[in-house]
């Protein structure tokens, strides 16, 4: 194979297959994985007919399921450029394996994965995210890591969470995909608006809460909206219902669009809804928050003291207040740009901490 011209393909591949060897189906050896990394690179790059490529590369075998090219395509980015727009919607990708000589080539495409597959998203110009196939047929993709120009990213896992976090924020954290932490899914459909946003998590009584909300609510909710609540606590089942499903994903989008209104959307720890647009206030009595402990789920990724102004605007301030005024609560946000922040009380730390977590969500 040519060796890559994009100078963080090798060296990321190396990285990926050393944390991918024990759990992707089946894995490129590390010069097929960084020839992968550097086609994706250089068709994020292109335009077709002024779009920028939107592109999934699937590492899997030729399969019945799948829609196979009569003749295969090659990993060159003007091919790959050509045939984004037919994977652009969400489930569909290009499936890319190894011909004749083991020169990797798209013979198809395809939207019925293997668990664990290895998939290479292109999201932005210059930014690549490397994921693995849920492992179940529904769910979200397991990001292994996100490469950004000459910035290699690798998810860690085992990132270290504090005793005592809420349970909800630790799933979320782990990236436990299933239907018990609702968090991801509201975080990744707060994040797809693009308009930012903060979700406040408070629990259900006492409602101390209030104290740190400007009184009254504009947009208060009366009764609770219960929607997502009731879905939960459904039993699903081990296999839930794709009407069940639907359902589900309708409530997220619903409270996630909220978030778009100025001022925060609160929940309750149980999902029903209480408000959105509301105002935060500092509790009477309360001391400004000063610092807080900035932490990042990625391999080497050392925890940094910061003031809450350099995280973001009056949107990451005013979350930052609440949580250090109401150490029960979390507060989900998301920035226009896409950065997302999770503030949670640290009882261990005793002081705030502020978990940047938008490589989980890409």
């Amino acid at each position: 194979m040519i060796p890559p011209a994009y100078a963080a393909a090798q060296p990321a591949a190396d990285r990926i297959y050393r944390l991918a060897t024990q759990h992707t189906a089946t894995l490129p050896d590390t010069p097929a994985l960084a020839t992968l990394i550097d086609a994706a690179f250089w068709t994020s790059l292109r335009r077709e007919e002024g779009y920028i490529p939107r592109i999934s590369l699937a590492f899997v075998a030729p399969e019945s399921e799948g829609v196979s090219f009569a003749a295969s395509f090659s990993l060159e980015p003007k091919d790959l450029a050509k045939l984004a727009p037919s994977v652009e919607r969400t489930g569909l990708h290009l499936g890319v394996w190894p011909h004749q000589q083991d020169e990797l080539r798209v013979w198809g495409i395809t939207h019925n994965l293997p668990p664990f597959s290895l998939v290479l998203e292109v999201v932005l110009p210059g930014l690549v995210v490397v994921k693995q196939s849920p492992s179940e047929e529904r769910g979200k993709f397991i990001n292994i890591a996100v490469l950004h120009g000459d910035e290699i990213k690798i998810i860690d896992p085992q990132a270290e969470i504090s005793p005592g976090y809420p349970s909800l924020l630790a799933a979320l954290l782990r990236l436990d995909s299933s239907t018990a932490n609702i968090l991801l899914p509201l975080a990744v459909s707060m994040r797809a608006h693009g308009r930012g946003g903060t979700l406040l998590v408070v629990p259900a009584q006492p409602e101390t809460w209030a104290e740190s909300i400007l009184q009254p609510i504009t947009y208060s909710i009366a009764p609770t909206f219960s929607g997502l609540a009731d879905l939960m606590r459904k039993d699903a089942g081990d296999k839930p219902t794709r009407r069940w499903e639907d359902a589900l994903g309708r409530a997220v989008d619903e409270i996630a669009g909220l978030t778009a209104v100025d001022g925060a959307t609160l929940i309750t720890s149980e999902y029903e809804l209480l408000a959105f647009g509301a105002k935060i206030v500092r509790r009477k009595g309360s001391l400004q928050v000063a610092q807080v402990i900035v932490t990042e789920p990625i391999e080497g990724a050392i925890p940094l003291i910061a003031e809450p102004a350099h995280l973001g605007g009056t949107r990451h301030l005013s979350a930052a207040q609440f949580v250090h005024d109401q150490h029960e609560a979390i507060a989900l946000v998301a920035s226009q740009d896409g950065q997302f922040t999770v503030f949670a009380w640290s009882p261990s730390d005793e002081r705030l901490h502020a978990h940047r977590i938008d490589p989980l969500l890409l």
